[in-house]
């Protein structure tokens, strides 16, 4: 059984197709899935998916696409959701300097807020991070995030900083870029890293693995990570399988 630990299965491209998207993840051995929201609307729905759904939970947050659109009172109704039986976490959270679509203190801002948030209300985190990793690992200890939980969601830097995570106690998920023919980093990341401390991932609708590349990705093509990752590491599909979804239900505290 596989546990994809990142979907937007609230995301318009599944509007026409959803049940059926979920059921196909289910015929092809995906037990669990997380879906984190972005903004507020979509952690509402990620909400409403995870009460409709018994394999599907919710994490809530605000990615730092949506950062300008945060204020106190949006971090209370946050909270709020918190109080949900299947919310597991906050996220996704954390900064993207890629294309600061919210200025770059504002996502600051309120990245430390969240972290604040999933302190009080003793949640983990699931991290977004495009390219500000140094700013990232800095909040991140200066928060002391670390004591509640650090997922670095689609992982994307180095196999160093990786392992500086690791050592920290954090988990490092992979998705689909893996399988791409150009995936030197990726691969070595999961070459460096203990499988105790790996996830997979689709974050679909994007990202969709190699051999349904350009098209939308969904959660059962969480397997091809898995295989991707067996073959890197030379051990079975099935010891990949049962160890990222002990690690998930370990991390997000699934029963």
């Amino acid at each position: 059984m596989l546990f994809d630990s990142h979907a937007h299965l609230d995301a318009r491209r599944f509007d026409n197709d959803r049940d059926k998207v979920i059921k196909r993840a289910k015929e092809n051995g995906i037990s669990l899935i997380m879906n984190p929201g972005a903004d507020f609307e979509s952690s509402v729905k990620s909400v409403e998916l995870a009460e409709k759904y018994d394999m599907i939970y919710a994490a809530v947050g605000i990615h730092p696409h949506d950062a300008k659109t945060m204020d106190d009172m949006m971090l209370q109704l946050l909270k709020g959701l918190t109080r949900k039986p299947k919310v597991m976490a906050i996220g996704e959270i954390g900064l993207d300097f890629h294309y600061d679509h919210s200025p770059r203190d504002v996502q600051i801002k309120w990245f430390r807020e969240q972290i604040r948030l999933a302190k009080e209300v003793n949640l983990p985190i699931i991290i977004h991070d495009r390219e500000a990793n140094n700013e990232v690992m800095h909040i991140l200890k200066e928060e002391e995030a670390f004591d509640t939980g650090v997922l670095m969601h689609c992982y994307s830097g180095s196999a160093e900083l990786a392992r500086q995570y690791v050592n920290r106690g954090a988990y490092i998920s992979i998705a689909g870029p893996v399988t791409f023919k150009n995936a030197r980093k990726a691969v070595e990341v999961v070459k460096a890293i203990p499988l105790d401390r790996l996830m997979i991932e689709t974050d679909s609708p994007y990202l969709t693995p190699h051999p349904y590349r350009g098209k939308r990705n969904e959660s059962s093509y969480v397997r091809y990570v898995a295989e991707k990752i067996a073959e890197i590491k030379e051990i079975t599909f099935e010891e990949v399988a049962q160890k990222t979804t002990e690690n998930a239900k370990k991390y997000f505290r699934i029963k």
